[in-house]
C-alpha cells in the first residue's frame, strides 16, 4: 500500500511596503495588443497585469504622433500564482487566459477577465522545475510544457489533465540524463520543437508524440525556438552566439546569424514567416532584423536597437515598442524601430562589402547620400546610421572604408594580406557599436525584494538582506519586521542581535521568492519551546513557574484563529440540533397499516380469523402467549412490545407484530435481542423507527459489543447484502459462542436461503456466516463510522462521541472542540495579509502541490476548504490541543562538588530535557545536600540564592538551559560535566553522604503543559 503523501503548512511574511510589483527579477512577459494589456510572471512567483494606457493597435505613428509622451503603465492587477520562480508564460484561448510554468513544478491557468476569476487553478504537474511553455495558437485548448524532468507534456487548459507525454531522454545513448532538460520549446498545430542543453534540435509530432527529426550544428546550449505559421522554417537562439535558421523542407540548417557577440537568450517574432524578428542577448544587446526586402536572408538588415544593463531573459512587442525582461525587478520599454523602408546612412568613404567582396546587390545599403533623398510612397526612406547595423553573419554585407585609389579587392587589406595600420584604426572604430535607443521609453518599477536570510539562534528572529542592500529583523512567531539597519552587511549586523540560546529548529525559512516563507512540517514543528517568561507580551499573564510555551503549536494557532472561531460555532450548532433531535421521537412518513402475507402459517402463527382477510397481519393462536418450538427461543421475551389493537377485537395483544415476516423477523429479533436503553420507546415497528434505530446493534453476534458501539444509522438494516462480503469482522467469530440457539438456528436458516446452492457444510460456518449476517454485518459496517483521513475526520471523531452520548442517554454535551487557552498559547495578532498554505509532498514527483491558499484575514471563509485538505495533525492540534507524540529530546550529564566541599549526589550519570534550565539542577542539588525541612518557610532562600553551578569553570546563569551549555560551553559531544558549589550566603548542614543512584523524573514534565519534563540516572 503506497504510503500517504505528507503535508506541511507554509506561510508568508508580508513584505513591510504597501505598493505591489515585482520583488525580485522578471522571467517572462506577454502584450495582448487588443487590450493594451502586459502580462509579466517573476521570480517572486508573482504574475502581474499592467495596463499600458493607450492604443497598440496602430504601430509606427506619425512623427507628430511620437514625439508625444506616453502615459505611464499602472499595475491593473497581481496574483501569487506560485510558490517558486515563474520561468515562462504564454497567452492562451484569444487572450482571455494566460498560462504560467513555474520551478514549483506546476503548470497553471489564470483566467483574469473571467466572471467570476479565481487564483490560477493548477492544470498539469512535472517531476521537476517547469522551464518552458509553448501554445499553438489562440484558438487551440492545450498547451506545451518542457522543463529539467527531460519530458514534454500537452495539459487540457480545461483542467482534463494530461493529453500526451513526450519523453525526450527515451533516446539512448543519444542524450546523457544531465542533458535531456528542455530549455527552449516552441510548437504549431502540427509541429513541436525543443532544445536544450544537448544542442540538438528536435522535432515532434504533437498529435502523437512521435519525432519528425533533428537537428545538430549548435554547439551549445539551445536557449529560444521561433516556428513559421506553416510549420516549415524554425529559427534557433544559441549560448554559442548565433541565430541559426533550419528548413524542414531541406531537413538542414540554411543560415547561421552572428550578429551577437554574447550568449543568445530570446527570439521574438509576431511575423508569420519570421522575416522580422528580435533578438536578446547575455550581454543586454536588443538586435531587430529585417529580411523582408533581402534576396538571401543573411543580406537582410540587422540592427541594434537598444542596450539594457543586464541579460535580457525575455522580449515582448506591441504597437512600436519593446518591453524586455532581466534579472531586475524592473521592466523596460524601449521605442521600436520603424525598419520597413530604412536604408544604412554611410559616411563618404565608405561602402558595403561582403567580406572582401563588394557586393552591389542589395538595394538597402545606397551610395554616398546624394542631393536629394530617395522617396517611398511620397516620403523619405527611414535612415538607419552605419554605426547601429549588425553584420548578420560573417558573408554579409557589412559598411567598411572605401579607398577611391585601390580596388575594392585591396580597399581593406594589402595585397600580402596585412591589413594597412590606418585603416585598420578606421574600421576599429566601426566597430563602436552605438544602438539607436539610448534610454528606455518608460520603467515599470519593481520593489526591493530580500535575497538572502541568517537565522538567528532563538529561531524566533531572523535577518534579510533585500535587493537594494537592507538589512531587517523578522520575528517569525508574530509575523512581522521587527528593526530596520540599514545598508550594512548580514555578518556586521548578526553579533549585534543574535544570543546564546540553543533552540530545536521547527520551522525552515527560505528567501527565494522575495519574501519570508516558513515551512512547518509535522516531524519537527513542535520541537521548539521557550519559557514564558522571556515573552516581551505587552498585557502581562500568570504563567506558572518555568511554563514553557510550544512555538509551532503557538503559531498554529493564531494562523488558524479564525477557522477555530467557525469550528465552534459549527460545534455548537451541532450539539444544540442533536439535543433538540434527542427530544423529538423520528416518525416514519406513511406507516403501513398492515402486511400482505403469503396464505400459510409460518411456525405457530395464523391468520386471524377476525381479520378482514385471511392475508392480513397473523394473530397467535393462543390469546396472546406465544409458545417456542425451538428449545431456548421465546420470541415473547425477544420482542416485547406495547399491544395494538386490531379492528374489531375486544382484547388488547401484549405483543408487537412485527416480528413475523419472514426474513423480517432474523432482523426484528436481531435488535431487539438486546435490553433497550432508558430512553427507548415503545411503539409499532411500522409507526415510528425510534425503537429500532435507538436499539443495539449487530444483536446476534455480538450484544455487548453492539450496546458500546451506540445506534444504528437510519436505515442501516435496509443495505444490501454484498455489504456483508466487504470486509468480514472478528464480531462474527465470536458472536458464535455468545448468541444461543435462537441465532443459530436463524442465521443458519436464512443464510441457506440467501445462499442457495453455496457449501452449508459445517465444517465451513464462518461462510455461512459472512452471508448470512445481513443484518449484523451491515451494523457493524455502520457501527465502525468510518472517518476521513483528513482535518474533517478529526470533526466527525467529535461528532461521532456527541452521538454515543446521547445514545447512552445523556441530557447535555460538553463541547469537543477545546483549543488551546491564551496562558498556553498567548494570543497573537499576525497580519490579515499573511499568505497560509497548506501543501502536499508529490514522493513520486519529488516536489509540492499546492491544496489550498489564503490569508489569515481569509482562512475562516475556506473552512469548508481546510477540512476537506488540511492534514489530521492539523486538526487535532487546533480543535483537541493534542500535538503530535513525540520522545523528548534529553541531554546527558554528571554533577560533581566542587573540591568535595559539600555531598556527591549521585554516583551515576544523569540526563535530562534539553530545556531544563540550571535553577532546576541547583534545586534537585539542593534536595540531597541539607536535610529538608517539614515546614515550609516563606522567607527561605532558593537554591540559586545560595549554589553555583559551574561548567568549564565558566558561572551558569540560572535561566540557562541544558542544551545552550552543551552548545556554547561544553562544546562537546560527550558527556556534560557540571559542577555545584556554596556562595556562603548560607549555612549548608551537611545531609548523610550517599552514592545510591536517584531518579529524577517527573511525570509534569512530559506534559503538553510546558512543564519540565524528567531526568532519571543512568547506570
Amino acid at each position: 500500500m503506497a504510503r500517504k503523501a505528507r503535508q506541511r503548512i507554509s506561510y508568508v511574511l508580508p513584505l513591510t511596503n504597501s505598493a505591489r510589483g515585482h520583488r525580485l527579477g522578471v522571467n517572462g512577459l506577454a502584450v495582448d495588443t487588443d487590450r493594451s494589456v502586459l502580462y509579466s510572471g517573476g521570480r517572486d512567483g508573482v504574475i502581474c497585469a499592467w495596463d499600458i494606457n493607450f492604443d497598440l493597435r496602430d504601430p509606427f505613428e506619425s512623427a507628430a504622433q511620437s514625439s508625444q509622451a506616453k502615459p505611464a503603465t499602472t499595475l491593473r492587477q497581481q496574483v501569487q500564482a506560485h510558490t517558486h520562480w515563474i520561468n515562462d508564460i504564454a497567452l492562451v484561448e484569444n487572450n482571455n487566459a494566460l498560462a504560467s510554468a513555474s520551478s514549483d513544478i506546476t503548470v497553471k491557468v489564470w483566467r483574469p477577465a473571467a466572471q467570476d476569476p479565481l487564483p490560477p487553478q493548477s492544470i498539469g504537474v512535472h517531476t521537476d522545475y517547469v522551464k518552458r511553455i509553448a501554445s499553438p495558437g489562440g484558438h487551440a485548448a492545450w498547451v506545451a510544457s518542457g522543463g529539467l524532468d527531460r519530458t514534454i507534456s500537452l495539459w487540457d487548459l480545461n483542467g482534463g489533465g494530461q493529453k500526451l507525454e513526450i519523453p525526450v531522454a527515451d533516446e539512448g545513448a543519444e542524450i546523457n540524463k544531465e542533458k535531456g532538460s528542455v530549455y527552449a520549446l516552441a510548437t504549431t498545430d502540427s509541429v513541436l520543437a525543443s532544445g536544450g542543453p544537448e544542442s540538438i534540435v528536435r522535432i515532434w509530432d504533437p498529435r502523437t508524440g512521435k519525432r519528425i527529426t533533428k537537428f545538430v550544428g549548435h554547439t551549445d546550449n539551445i536557449r529560444d525556438i521561433l516556428i513559421n505559421k506553416d510549420g516549415d522554417k524554425i529559427m534557433t537562439a544559441s549560448s554559442d552566439q548565433t541565430v541559426k535558421v533550419w528548413s524542414m523542407t531541406a531537413g538542414r540548417c540554411m543560415y547561421t546569424l552572428t550578429m551577437h557577440d554574447a550568449s543568445v537568450w530570446c527570439l521574438f517574432s509576431d511575423d508569420s514567416d519570421l522575416s522580422v524578428f528580435y533578438s536578446g542577448d547575455k550581454s543586454g544587446l536588443i538586435a531587430k532584423t529585417d529580411v523582408r526586402r533581402a534576396q538571401e536572408m543573411d543580406e537582410g538588415l540587422a540592427v541594434a536597437v537598444a542596450q539594457e544593463h543586464e541579460g535580457i531573459g525575455r522580449l515582448a512587442i506591441g504597437g512600436d515598442y519593446i518591453w524586455t525582461a532581466t534579472s531586475s525587478s524592473s521592466i523596460n520599454r524601449w521605442a521600436d524601430v520603424d525598419t520597413t523602408n530604412a536604408e544604412v546612412q554611410l559616411p563618404q568613404t565608405y561602402r558595403m562589402q561582403r567580406a572582401s567582396v563588394v557586393t552591389t546587390r542589395s538595394s538597402r545599403y545606397p551610395s554616398p547620400p546624394q542631393a536629394q533623398e530617395p522617396t517611398t510612397n511620397g516620403s523619405a526612406h527611414n535612415q538607419v546610421s552605419f554605426k547601429s547595423v549588425l553584420r548578420l553573419s560573417n558573408t554579409a554585407p557589412f559598411p567598411a572604408p572605401h579607398s577611391p585609389r585601390t580596388d575594392d579587392a585591396s580597399s581593406v587589406f594589402s595585397p600580402s594580406g596585412v591589413r594597412k595600420t590606418s585603416e585598420a584604426g578606421i574600421e576599429a572604430d566601426l566597430h563602436v557599436l552605438e544602438p539607436l535607443r539610448s534610454l528606455p521609453d518608460h520603467t515599470v518599477e519593481g520593489q526591493n525584494g530580500l535575497i538572502k536570510h541568517i537565522i538567528l539562534n532563538d529561531r524566533r528572529r531572523i535577518l534579510t538582506l533585500d535587493t537594494a542592500g537592507e538589512v531587517l529583523m523578522w520575528d517569525l512567531v508574530k509575523c512581522v519586521p521587527i528593526k530596520s539597519f540599514g545598508k550594512r552587511h548580514l555578518e556586521d549586523v548578526r553579533p549585534e542581535v543574535d544570543t546564546t540560546e540553543s533552540i530545536a529548529p521547527w520551522c525552515a525559512v527560505n528567501t527565494r521568492t522575495g519574501s519570508v516563507t516558513c515551512v512547518l512540517e509535522p516531524n519537527t514543528c513542535f520541537d521548539a519551546e521557550m519559557y514564558a517568561d522571556e515573552l516581551e507580551y505587552a498585557d502581562k499573564m500568570d504563567f506558572r513557574e518555568d511554563q514553557r510555551i510550544n512555538l509551532g503549536k503557538w503559531v498554529l494557532r493564531y494562523l488558524f484563529s479564525n477557522v477555530i472561531d467557525e469550528e465552534i460555532k459549527r460545534d455548537e450548532s451541532y450539539r444544540r440540533a442533536l439535543l433538540s433531535e434527542r427530544m423529538q421521537p423520528v416518525q416514519r412518513i406513511n406507516p403501513p397499516t398492515n402486511i400482505q402475507l403469503p396464505d400459510r402459517n409460518l411456525n405457530t402463527w395464523s391468520a386471524d380469523p377476525r381479520s378482514p382477510t385471511m392475508t392480513r397481519t397473523p394473530r397467535p393462536p393462543n390469546g396472546g402467549h406465544i409458545t417456542a418450538t425451538t428449545p431456548g427461543l421465546s420470541i415473547g421475551v425477544v420482542t416485547p412490545s406495547t399491544s395494538h389493537p386490531m379492528p374489531n377485537s375486544p382484547q388488547t395483544n401484549r405483543f408487537s407484530t412485527q416480528t413475523d415476516e419472514g426474513s423480517r423477523l432474523e432482523k426484528t429479533a436481531s435488535h431487539h435481542s438486546q435490553p433497550r436503553s432508558s430512553h427507548d420507546r415503545s411503539g409499532d415497528y411500522f409507526s415510528s423507527l425510534g425503537s429500532i434505530q435507538t436499539s443495539g446493534a449487530n444483536g446476534i453476534s455480538s450484544p455487548t459489543e453492539a450496546q458500546a458501539k451506540g445506534p444504528l444509522t437510519p436505515g442501516g438494516t435496509q443495505q444490501d447484502d454484498s455489504a456483508a462480503l466487504q470486509s468480514p469482522t472478528d464480531s462474527d467469530k465470536d458472536g458464535q459462542s455468545k448468541e444461543g440457539m435462537f441465532g443459530k438456528k436463524f442465521r443458519l436458516h436464512f443464510g441457506m436461503k440467501k445462499l442457495g446452492k453455496k457449501d452449508q457444510s459445517d465444517n465451513k460456518p464462518a461462510v455461512v456466516d459472512e452471508k448470512a449476517e445481513d443484518s449484523d454485518s451491515k451494523s457493524t459496517k455502520t457501527d465502525e463510522k468510518v472517518v476521513e483521513d483528513n482535518f474533517l475526520g478529526v470533526v466527525q471523531n467529535i461528532r461521532h462521541a456527541y452521538d454515543e452520548e446521547i445514545s447512552a442517554g445523556g441530557d447535555e454535551l460538553e463541547t469537543g472542540v477545546i483549543p488551546s487557552l491564551p496562558n498556553d498559547t498567548p494570543v497573537l495578532k499576525p497580519p490579515a495579509n499573511t499568505i497560509i498554505l497548506i501543501q502536499q509532498e508529490r514522493p513520486e514527483a519529488g516536489g509540492v502541490a499546492d491544496l489550498l491558499e489564503g490569508t489569515v484575514g481569509s482562512i475562516g471563509t475556506m473552512t469548508d476548504l481546510v477540512e476537506k485538505v488540511g492534514p489530521t495533525w492539523l486538526g487535532n492540534v487546533l480543535l483537541r490541543n493534542e500535538p503530535p507524540v513525540k520522545d523528548v529530546a534529553k541531554l546527558a550529564f554528571t554533577l560533581e562538588p566542587y573540591q568535595g566541599l559539600l555531598p556527591s549526589v549521585s554516583s551515576e550519570g544523569l540526563n535530562a530535557n534539553r530545556m531544563l534550565r540550571a535553577r532546576k539542577v541547583l534545586a534537585y542539588v539542593a534536595e540531597r545536600v541539607e536535610p529538608q525541612s517539614e515546614h515550609i518557610q516563606p522567607d527561605a532562600m532558593k537554591p540559586e540564592e545560595y549554589l553555583e553551578l559551574y561548567c568549564q569553570g565558566q558561572l551558569l546563569s540560572p535561566t540557562i538551559t541544558l542544551a545552550s551549555i552543551k552548545a556554547y560551553i561544553w562544546r562537546s559531544s560527550s558527556d556534560m560535566v557540571l559542577v555545584y558549589k556554596a556562595n556562603g550566603r548560607k549555612e549548608i548542614k551537611h545531609a548523610p553522604n550517599t552514592t545510591r543512584s536517584h531518579e529524577l523524573s517527573s511525570s509534569r514534565d512530559s506534559t503538553a503543559s510546558g512543564q519540565e519534563s524528567g531526568w532519571s540516572g543512568r547506570s
